[in-house]
């Protein structure tokens, strides 16, 4: 995965702001839905997204610029974790198997499992002989459940609120089908039973979590479960009021504008928001008005304001001043 900083456009000096900033100014350019004949639109704007999530957790970012994690936010393998664990001074329980101590370097062991098969006998011979009944060097009589393995995955923002199946392909090659729930959450995390690394002994294998990152939308706004957007409407729909249609997660659905209306002015939807997981209840859909002129000069709107003289004297910025 490229250097988030380098997705992202910036220097590893950047404020949290200037993340903040570069992050907008990317998804307007490259978000899927507003380029929708663009094929690498949304790989672009994945990568975007994972690199503003590692960098905006500041936590994360240390991190990562200490080399703790890598772009992905994996861990990054420790070196020298044998040695630290045999006692890497010299003088600790293990320095007797250290290179010139009459015994093995354990920090060549290729493996744990090699590590206990070489320390602990792996069939009596080793430095202990059989004090241990034949060792611990091929797990003989362990039944371990496997480890559980944690992964991260880009969801889009219609995906979480609607629901979908999405394939999460591992580092090694395999593929694994993940169900979003209607109405994930940003930060959820799914269990995938069994999916995680194999048991030993005939352990069962440890489970996949899989957390899930929600991608902003460009109008759509998630405030618990319902849902806020701003929609412009021309300066004729708001003065004489009118039927339009304006989106929502399920789809555009006809809206009455009342007359007279004002930007600023808040519709609402009923149950077009998010299906809540508890209650299987909707929340609704908040619609605010925006009032737009033309974008090219239309004379006979000009000419008319021009001669109109209102009723009654209208200060709109009374009280701010």
């Amino acid at each position: 995965m490229k250097d988030p900083y380098k997705t992202l456009g910036l220097d590893r000096s950047a404020s949290q702001d200037d993340i903040k900033r570069a992050f907008r100014k990317l998804t307007r350019k490259h978000h899927p839905d507003l380029s929708p004949d663009d094929p690498k639109a949304a790989e672009k704007f994945a990568e975007i997204s994972a690199a503003h999530d590692l960098l905006s957790d500041p936590e994360q970012r240390r991190r990562f610029d200490a080399g703790e994690i890598d772009a992905t936010g994996a861990e990054q393998p420790r070196r020298g974790f044998y040695r630290d664990f045999a006692g890497a001074g010299g003088t600790g329980p293990g320095a007797g198997w250290q290179r010139g101590g009459g015994g093995f370097d354990p920090g060549e062991a290729e493996d744990l499992e090699s590590f206990f098969t070489r320390a602990f006998g792996g069939g009596g011979g080793g430095p202990f002989g059989g004090a241990f009944g034949g060792g611990f060097g091929a797990g003989r009589g362990m039944r371990m459940r496997g480890a559980d393995a944690s992964y991260r995955l880009e969801i889009g923002f219609l995906e979480a609120a609607n629901g979908a199946t999405r394939t999460l392909t591992l580092p090694e090659g395999k593929t694994l089908r993940v169900r979003i729930p209607e109405g994930a959450e940003d930060g959820q995390t799914l269990r995938l039973k069994g999916q995680g690394a194999a048991g030993t002994g005939g352990g069962p294998a440890g489970d996949a979590l899989v957390e899930l990152r929600v991608s902003p939308h460009p109008f759509f706004e998630r405030k618990g479960d319902d849902i806020h957007v701003a929609v412009p409407v021309t300066l004729k729909e708001a003065g004489l009021g009118a039927k339009i249609e304006v989106p929502t997660i399920s789809g555009p659905v006809s809206l009455t504008v009342p007359r007279g209306s004002s930007t600023g002015k808040v519709l609402r939807l009923r149950d077009k928001g998010i299906r809540n997981r508890r209650t299987g209840k909707r929340g609704h859909q908040y619609v605010r008005l925006h009032v737009t002129l033309p974008e090219t000069e239309d004379p006979e709107l000009t000419a008319f304001l021009e001669r109109w003289e209102p009723r009654a004297a209208q200060d709109p910025r009374r009280g701010m001043l």
